[in-house]
């Protein structure tokens, strides 16, 4: 069996305006501690990010406990956001239209894709290993989505608030067969108003 479990990153500053090099908060460098300590005795095998900062430095000091160098692969990053930005009205249309994208900006379906992809390249690559992937809320969201269908906005919007979060996927092969939450730190997300 293969088990990989999903990071959503701790809380980042959101005073920070690039989003691929927004470091976490200071609580969230605290709160990153809790993944830390989570995995200290478990067997991990391989971890694997986003290349966005905030992805990465919510798992790097328990890579280093454990001493495995982590691999980026820039399929995992966030959505590419458009010109509207986050709010409730464009999470709700993205979530009714997962093809719908605002302008310059990817649709759920694409970041879907990009993501799906890279994970069956890893449980193929990776197979009977525990996985630790570095993510993001939204990146997260259309994975569950793809496995489990009926996860839709509302589910989305429940994990919007979870900085970081842990979350297992268990694989027979490539066959999906569950999942748990193992990890809820809550903290507001700046953008959902």
């Amino acid at each position: 069996m293969t088990s990989i479990y999903f990071i959503r990153h701790a809380q980042p500053d959101h005073d920070w305006d690039e989003d691929r090099t927004r470091p976490l908060s200071d609580e969230g460098v605290n709160d990153s501690k809790r993944v830390t300590e989570f995995f200290r005795e478990m067997e991990i095998d391989y971890y694997i990010s986003s290349p966005y900062k905030r992805s990465i430095d919510t798992i790097k000091e328990s890579a280093d406990g454990h001493g495995i160098s982590i691999i980026l692969d820039e399929r995992l990053r966030e959505r590419e956001s458009g010109l509207s930005g986050n709010n409730m009205e464009m999470f709700k249309k993205r979530w009714d239209n997962l093809d719908f994208h605002e302008e310059c900006g990817e649709s759920l379906k694409m970041v879907q894709e990009r993501n799906i992809k890279a994970i069956f390249e890893i449980i193929n690559n990776y197979k009977d290993a525990n996985i630790v992937i570095g993510t993001h809320g939204t990146a997260l969201s259309t994975i569950l989505n793809y496995f489990e269908p009926a996860y839709c906005c509302d589910d989305f919007l429940r994990i919007i608030d979870f900085m970081p979060y842990i979350i297992r996927l268990d694989f027979d092969g490539v066959k999906y067969i569950g999942k748990e939450e193992l990890l809820i730190v809550k903290k507001e997300f700046e953008g959902k108003k």
